[in-house]
């Protein structure tokens, strides 16, 4: 059995995603070079280092990114479903739960699948928008009156 911080004898690569070691930010933080890349996304660390001259954004980007979670701005890019597959074959274990982001609280708006809520997206601003109808029509007819 592995240990945390351990890397598994196949190359780092875990057999099946969801099944690797626990390693702790700190132990990611250290991987933030072109010699060695490492990532957070979703909770999981992906090795990337041999993905950095093949990534079609350039290894910059990566590189940015390295040693940290890059959740926020894998999602923000918009990748794929062929990109997220591809993410199994770097996954070398899981961030330690002390580690891990709040993710339910980042955005109220937002559910937990990252869509944004009904609230949002519909009833306040037809809310909004019958407030200010209803105000046209009284200032409409108190103009008439006078």
């Amino acid at each position: 059995m592995e240990g945390p911080g351990e890397r598994s004898a196949g190359g780092g690569c875990a057999a099946a995603e969801g099944a690797g070691p626990v390693f702790t930010l700190e132990e990611v933080r250290k991987r933030n070079s072109s010699r060695e890349a490492w990532l957070v996304i979703h909770g999981r660390v992906y090795d990337v280092t041999r993905f950095l001259e093949e990534h079609p954004g350039g290894e910059e980007v990566l590189l940015e990114q390295a040693g940290a979670d890059a959740t926020e701005s894998f999602e923000d890019v918009g990748h794929s479903s062929d990109a997220r597959e591809m993410l199994k074959q770097y996954y070398i274990g899981e961030i330690h739960p002390h580690d891990r982001k709040n993710e339910g609280s980042k955005d109220p708006g937002r559910t937990s699948s990252g869509q944004a809520s009904f609230w949002s997206t519909w009833l306040i601003p037809i809310f909004g928008a019958l407030v200010i109808g209803l105000m046209y029509r009284y200032y409409m007819l108190d103009g008439r009156n006078s």
